[in-house]
């Protein structure tokens, strides 16, 4: 797919990575970039067509469907961590999660799905995460819901096939944004981290692992859990020390 001359539709635009996936958009020639947000007077990316969505509530994904017609690539951003433990913490956050981390991207894909057919096909960018991979104390429902997310892509992934749709899954670790700023270590910039995405979207790629993050753990899922787990704790005993 060819990024120039395409019109975008960006989840979560108002900051963070999906305000970058908007700016790396515009620069790379895109004809029209609606950025949504729950809040789009919230929106300060010059040049971008603002539109209200909340990826969670279905008649709000309608409506920005029923707005933006004319979209070739969908780009699902728009997430959240409640710091949410699976056995002991909040049942409420866990769904919460869920419904926006995988059915909230679930429903974007289903409403924009026609839209993409009839523009072509098209391209999909579903951000994902590491954690997909892996859980952590403190992040069980976030695992659970990215490793769902991740899954749903693979699935979409054959469903659009046919009709010429690439649905593109980009895994990264922590990107330096307000989600991850309590985190004293290295994280990708969201402009590097939309550059490889869309890099990926150009090369037809179904996975962009946009980080070393993503590369190294990617790379022990073939090991035991034992041995897996092992290697984590290293790996982020070593990433804290740094």
């Amino acid at each position: 797919m060819d990024i120039n001359n395409s019109v975008a539709l960006v989840t979560g635009a108002n900051r963070g990575l999906g305000r970058a996936f908007a700016q790396c958009l515009l620069e790379r020639g895109a004809r029209k970039v609606y950025a949504t947000a729950r809040r789009p007077e919230s929106v300060d990316l010059p040049g971008v067509v603002a539109l209200p969505l909340d990826i969670a509530d279905p008649a709000s994904v309608r409506a920005a469907a029923e707005a933006a017609p004319d979209v070739s690539l969908l780009v699902n951003n728009a997430g959240i961590q409640t710091g949410t433990d699976l056995v002991t913490g909040s049942l409420d956050a866990v769904r919460h999660e869920m419904e926006t981390n995988m059915f909230g991207h679930l429903g974007m894909i289903r409403e924009f799905a026609p839209a993409l057919a009839r523009n072509g096909g098209g391209a999909i960018v579903n951000v994902l995460s590491a954690m997909s991979w892996f859980g952590a104390k403190g992040a069980g429902a976030y695992h659970l819901a990215k490793a769902a997310a991740w899954a749903m892509t693979n699935g979409v992934r054959l469903e659009l096939a046919e009709q010429g749709t690439l649905v593109t899954a980009v895994h990264l670790g922590l990107a330096d944004t307000d989600m991850a700023a309590g985190w004293p270590v290295d994280k990708i910039a969201p402009s590097d981290l939309a550059a490889a995405a869309l890099d990926g979207v150009e090369a037809g790629s179904a996975e962009v692992l946009a980080d070393q993050w993503s590369r190294d753990i990617k790379s022990r899922l073939p090991l035991t859990p034992e041995e897996f787990y092992a290697a984590m704790d290293r790996a982020l005993a070593a990433l804290t020390a740094a």
